[in-house]
Order: C-alpha cells, then structure tokens, then sequence
C-alpha cells in the first residue's frame, strides 16, 4: 500500500487544542469489527462495550517536562531542546533547535543558571547533552522543563497534568499515550467493580512514533525504536483472559504495540515453548508465565499484519498518512478505518492528542 492510501480531508479546525472536563466526557466513535458498523457515544459509555472477564492493557508510563530552552554560554542565543532518551546517568539525547547553535563543546545554561548541559555529540541529527544539576535531576528538570506538546497545539496548557493519565507512573515518555487521556479515577474503579481486569504495561513513547512517513511505499518505512516493559503479573493476566474467553482491549496504539512486540518475541525465540488454546479452529496464544518482559521494538503494524493478542482497541484520531492510521487499518480493515475517518470529520469529532476517542471492538 502506497502512504497517500492513508491521508484523509481534515479541518483545522477540527484538531483539539485543549483538552475537555471532565477528562471521560469527550466523545466516542464504537465501531464494530465484524460489520463496520458505527455508533456515536461519550467516552462514559465505554462500560457498555465491555464484558465481564475482559482485560484492559494501560500504558502507565509518565511524561517527561522534556522541553527545555538554553541560554548558549558564550553568546545568550536561545536553543530548545526536547529530551528523547536517557543514554546513561545524565547524558540524554535530545532535538535541538536551531541545531546550528548547539555543536559538540558548546555548554547551555537552563533555568537560569538550575541546570547546565554541554553537547558532547551529535547521532543522527540529534545531540547528546551531558546534564548537570544540584539535586535530583528529574526534580530539578520538573521546575524547568515544560511538556512536550504535539506543534499543532497552539494552546497553553496551564495544567501539566491534563497531558499525563491519570494511572501514569513510570517517567521516561517524550509523549502522552493519549488514548488513556480520557480515563477518571471513578471510571476505572467502575470498571474493576464490573470485574474487568486492569494490566499495565509501560512502553516510552519517543517522538519517532509520530515522524512522518516520507517512504511513498509504507514497507520501506522505518519505525525508531521505543523501550517497553511487561511485568510477569500482566502475562499472567493477558493467559487467564484468553482461557476464560475475555477480550484484551488495548488502550492506545502503544499498547498495543508493547503486547504485539511482546508476543512477536516470544514466537521468534521461543516459539516451540509458547502454548495455547483453541477457540474453535482458531489458536490464542499464552505466554510463558512467572517472568517479565522487556526490550526494545520498532514493530511497525500496517495491514496485512496478524495480529496476534490484541481482541479491541481505544484510541484517538490520528493524522493523515501517519504510522498510527495505519495501525488502526490492520486491525479495523482499510475501507471501514477510512469510512470511520470521514464519518469523523463530517460529525465534527476532534482529533489527535487532546481530542475524542474511537472504540474497535
């Protein structure tokens, strides 16, 4: 399939640029797999889509303040930097902007004078920076740092946590698994009092995630590898759904990709070990049990993909022609994701980070 396959007529100004309260007041779009059938709800509703003995897979990971701007020491020029990926104690690799300003050697002050970092290389394009502080570093980047928001959010968000979930836990994320955005508290105890199951996973979002696809054909498209982690109680969980006849719904085309990464490697290097069960002709797959799962993935789901744990997933509205549509069309079908995009836009949803949600099932 060729990238303009995936682009669709959006508005601008259908994109979100603040988020809504309460957060599980947005909108919901419940789609159904087998028929492509649509229906038109809040995110509230979600309970009703859901059965007993089902499991919800969150990504509990936790946004960084990873923008930062430095004053250059030996002229005062302004350089932004996005913090990306911790490469050891306090050597990050970050986007720098303009990146002319910011060679190796060259020492920023952050925060006026709360935080100092010297450009020691350059990888592809990016810069490692060596930080230094007094203190924790991750206190100290909490009081400089602003979050990271998508360049199509014009909006000041006043409230750093309305671009956090509300379960988040585990820093390291250059963006918001946005999917779960819409979450409340009361709603996941709702949800557990039905006697759905709760499992998280971590994966980090990094902005390779939402790099555009420059390839025409899809195939050639290179994803940029993301760190995720499964803990042995969530490959626990994800077995006892399956036996019990429960669906997997992952939150979010993140974790989405941390169990599909999770089940790819196992079938890879341990495929003779894995076990499963039958649901008539049809295998589910169990993972092995008692250990925990982590690594790097630069899995890259586009149709044609079979998938291999996932029964349903919430998410946004993705921007045309990006890797995310393309993950939404090898699960829902190419015609019915497309058909869903335009019934999007012509309802007037909003999309992308702080907008509504889409329901497959």
């Amino acid at each position: 399939m060729k990238k303009s396959d995936f682009y669709y007529d959006l508005p601008e100004n259908l994109i979100a640029q603040t988020p809504v309260e309460p957060r599980n007041s947005s909108r919901m779009m419940a789609v159904n797999r087998e028929n492509g059938k649509i229906e038109d709800k809040n995110f509230y509703n979600l309970p009703e889509y859901l059965r007993e003995g089902d499991c919800l897979i969150l990504n509990n990971t936790r946004v960084l303040p990873a923008r930062i701007f430095g004053v250059k020491e030996d002229t005062g020029a302004v350089v932004e930097f996005v913090l990306l990926k911790q490469v050891e104690n306090m050597v990050w690799e970050c986007l720098a902007g303009p990146g002319r300003r910011a060679k190796p050697g060259t020492r920023f002050s952050f925060g006026e004078g709360l935080m100092y970092g010297e450009v020691v290389d350059v990888k592809e394009g990016n810069r490692l920076v060596k930080f230094e502080c007094d203190g924790v570093f991750f206190d100290v980047l909490d009081r400089v740092g602003q979050m990271p928001l998508p360049p199509y959010i014009h909006e000041k968000l006043n409230d750093k946590e309305r671009y956090q979930t509300v379960y988040s836990k585990e820093l390291g994320s250059a963006a918001a698994p946005t999917a779960g955005l819409h979450f409340t508290p009361e709603m996941i105890d709702e949800l557990r009092n039905m006697g759905i199951n709760i499992g998280y996973v971590t994966l980090h979002v990094g902005l390779g995630t939402f790099r555009p696809v420059k390839e025409d054909d899809i195939k050639k498209h290179k994803m940029h590898s993301e760190h995720y982690f499964m803990p042995k109680e969530t490959a626990k969980l994800i077995n006892e759904t399956k036996k019990n006849g429960g669906r997997v719904i992952c939150v979010g085309t993140t974790g989405c990709r941390t169990v599909e990464s999770v089940f790819s490697f196992v079938l890879k290097n341990d495929g003779d070990k894995l076990d499963y069960i039958l649901d008539g002709d049809k295998k589910k797959l169990l993972l092995p049990e008692g250990i925990d799962f982590s690594g790097d993935t630069d899995i890259f789901i586009y149709p044609g993909y079979e998938f291999k744990c996932m029964d349903g997933l919430i998410t946004n509205f993705h921007l045309p022609e990006s890797t995310l549509i393309m993950l939404v069309s090898a699960f829902l079908g190419y015609d019915d994701t497309m058909n869903a995009y335009r019934s999007a836009v012509e309802k007037k949803y909003r999309f992308f980070s702080f907008g509504d949600a889409m329901l497959i099932v």
